[in-house]
């Protein structure tokens, strides 16, 4: 009878420990095999040449490092590279890697599809199948540091900053997560610091009150309206965690944080329904007292939407009211768009078990039949 491998990349660094001592080796056995890995981007054990023969004869009977497989990668006019990984059950997510000089973000998922249904975002409209595991979510980060270092030997392609923002909701999904993460920051992982990772979340507070025990990083807040009103349309989770909910979950995690001195708040420009002169007003008096930097975000359209790209004007004069007010805002250059690659447009092979789509081509349905009836009652 096959036992089944224990996939290494599922393992942080207590992880490791733990199961080198059930192979009677020891701790610091685990210590090189995580930076085999996750430094130097090895899958197979006898690469590791300082292991002995009889413990990688071990680890070949018991273990394996396997991330998710590369499907395609596309690189965008800016430099962008997206990466589409097929994970199994025939699904596929994207990974995004952003160079900007010396500075290399990757912006990982979390979830195959997102089960929030935010209207703006095409990864809430393809629909929900499940959470990645850890060892999909770190390998993201594995795949992309051994491509990377494949395809560009100088250091500004190097992946200096991570953000839980690709695909899915993190918080939806937590331990991986947070077990992730924690490889990121491990100095004998990636070594990130831990302001160079951060968390974005549409604002599950009872997840996000129960964060800052487990893992300090950076933190950002997909806000996208300034009142409650509009924040239901447009991040639906908000009719489960209102504003006045969320807001003191937030300072909470700043007060306890070391690394989130600011939590960034995004918000994503939609011509005629948030980026209003009255919005901005909401927007200051919400956030007055709140230490933050405002991510301007202008919206990058995907075919089912029916949302518009604020103009540049209107975009300036919103975040010229609030750096007046002595905010800090930051609009978002887009990047990768050209491969879809940009913020909000990420939509891997997902098979649905919400029926999202397959309930959104029925109201469809229905809405444009109660046109035609009303239509010819009225004629």
């Amino acid at each position: 009878m096959s036992t089944e491998k224990i996939n290494l990349l599922n393992l942080t660094r207590d992880g490791m420990v733990e199961f080198f001592k059930e192979l009677d080796e020891k701790p610091f056995r685990a210590i090189q095999v995580l930076k085999w890995i996750h430094q130097f981007g090895v899958e197979d054990f006898d690469e590791m040449t300082n292991i002995s023969k009889a413990c990688r004869a071990k680890l070949q009977e018991l273990a394996e490092i396997k991330g998710p497989e590369i499907v395609s990668v596309q690189e965008s006019a800016d430099g962008t590279i997206k990466w589409a990984l097929h994970i199994p059950g025939g699904q596929a997510i994207e990974t995004v890697f952003i160079p900007d000089g010396k500075r290399g973000t990757l912006c990982v998922s979390s979830q195959v599809g997102c089960a929030l249904e935010c209207s703006f975002c095409s990864t809430g409209y393809q629909g929900f199948n499940r959470n990645l595991s850890t060892a999909e979510i770190i390998g993201q980060v594995w795949l992309a540091a051994r491509h990377l270092n494949g395809l560009h030997k100088s250091d500004d392609r190097a992946i200096t900053n991570v953000v839980m923002m690709g695909m899915g909701e993190p918080l939806a999904n937590y331990e991986p997560v947070v077990n992730a993460m924690q490889l990121m920051m491990e100095d004998n992982a990636y070594g990130l610091s831990k302001r160079r990772v951060t968390l974005s979340t549409s604002g599950m507070v009872p997840q996000l009150k129960r964060l800052i025990d487990d893992i300090d990083v950076a933190l950002a807040i997909s806000l996208h309206a300034p009142n409650d009103d509009l924040r239901d349309v447009l991040v639906p989770i908000n009719k489960k965690y209102p504003i006045a909910e969320l807001m003191p979950a937030i300072h909470h995690y700043l007060e306890r944080s070391n690394a989130a001195r600011k939590v960034t708040i995004e918000y994503v420009m939609l011509k005629g329904v948030n980026d209003t002169l009255e919005h901005a007003k909401q927007l200051h008096h919400l956030l007055k007292n709140t230490p933050c930097k405002i991510n301007l975000i202008p919206f990058n359209p995907f075919p089912q939407s029916n949302y518009q790209t604020s103009s540049q004007q209107d975009i300036h004069k919103f975040g010229e009211y609030l750096i007046k007010r002595g905010f800090v805002v930051v609009v978002r250059r887009t990047r990768g768009d050209d491969i879809d690659a940009a913020c909000g447009q990420l939509a891997g092979k997902i098979n649905d078990k919400t029926k999202r789509q397959v309930r959104r081509e029925y109201d469809k349905r229905e809405f444009y039949k109660e046109i035609v009836v009303n239509d010819l009652t009225n004629s």
